[in-house]
């Protein structure tokens, strides 16, 4: 396993970094927890969850996985998504184009008949209290990383930022991040950071794949200049980048694409005639370098010098191997260059 520093920080983390997000959910517990155990075997020393994961229980599952074994793994987590506001408690209006990935109107995660409009959001009052929450399921009185899930357009930037300090010097946390933020305001984030003297964010969790390369022109640019690590998450665009799908059938069972509504929209983005002319080109690409289409697509993501780790889920152990293989695969320039090629055409 290869091992990258995350930005300018001194940790030191695994270019594969598992994904959590499937387990409790389309992973059942005893196969994650075979997960956990089979990638800590290989190597991974990063972990990634988020308190929205189905409601908790993936967080409850990494803590059962990683019990006996909590310094040796870099525990990241997550706080601060939309979620669904209860009916009494009226309409819910969602400010802003929150999602980098897909910066459309955005559906709220599912979480309840309870949750309230504080429930919600990078607010003081929620993100203590989503720290609290994970803490306390991951079973640890401290997280290694903790990252700002999606942008909140209602509250001020200052805001969060003081109260992600605050977890610092309060010992609850190491280090500090965001995922899907715009490249501005990422920027703005590190600005303020530094006109106050609060912890900064020193990595950021970005959709980037061989589908979905727009980070490329901004983000990841900003992010080499100031030292920022870049984890990012969909790095197989959920799995199409396996090559396993056929635009003309249903998608396979059990897959991401069949997880019913969810499965649908969440990746609705890449299922086109377009990306799948490319996923064509791609696969003989790959071929021509002696690799699988899934092994090549996670190389082609570790080998831009912006990268630190990939957050990437399985949903087997011998899926879990062959993606741990790509952390060793270099890839030449001219097959870098056949890529680029391929993303023109997208």
């Amino acid at each position: 396993m290869e091992y990258r520093k995350m930005g300018r920080t001194g940790l030191k983390v695994s270019a594969l970094c598992l994904g959590t997000m499937t387990m409790g959910k389309q992973v059942d517990e005893p196969t994650s927890l075979s997960l956990i155990e089979r990638a800590l075997d290989l190597g991974v020393n990063f972990i990634d969850t988020a308190d929205m994961y189905v409601n908790g229980v993936t967080e409850g599952i990494v803590a059962k996985a990683i019990k006996g074994k909590r310094d040796a793994v870099v525990l990241a987590s997550k706080g601060g998504h939309i979620r669904k506001l209860a009916a009494k408690y009226g309409e819910q209006i969602v400010s802003g184009p929150i999602d980098l990935a897909r910066p459309k109107h955005f559906r709220p995660w599912e979480s309840g008949e309870g949750t309230g409009p504080n429930d919600m959001g990078l607010s003081r009052k929620h993100l203590m209290q989503a720290l609290e929450g994970s803490l306390r399921r991951l079973g640890t009185d401290y997280l290694d990383l903790y990252y700002a899930h999606m942008p909140d357009y209602d509250t001020p930037l200052d805001e969060t930022l003081r109260a992600m300090d605050d977890m610092v010097r309060q010992g609850k946390v190491r280090y500090l991040g965001c995922s899907n933020f715009r490249a501005f305001q990422l920027g703005k984030a590190l600005w303020l950071a530094d006109k106050h003297n609060l912890s900064r964010w020193d990595v950021i969790q970005p959709p980037f794949n061989l589908l979905a390369r727009d980070v490329e022109y901004e983000l990841l640019p900003l992010c080499l200049e100031e030292g920022v690590g870049v984890v990012p998450f969909s790095p197989m665009a959920a799995g199409l980048l396996s090559g396993k799908y056929d635009k003309g059938k249903p998608p396979l069972e059990g897959a991401r694409y069949s997880l019913g509504h969810w499965g649908y929209t969440y990746n609705k983005p890449y299922w086109n005639d377009l990306n799948f002319a490319a996923i064509e080109q791609l696969k003989a690409i790959a071929a021509g370098a002696g690799l699988s289409l899934s092994r090549f697509a996670l190389a082609w993501v570790l080998a831009n010098p912006a990268i630190t780790s990939i957050s990437n889920g399985s949903t087997s152990v011998a899926q879990l191997e062959d993606n741990a293989a790509a952390t060793g695969v270099r890839l030449s320039r001219d097959v870098l260059a056949a890529c680029d090629a391929v993303w023109q055409t997208v």
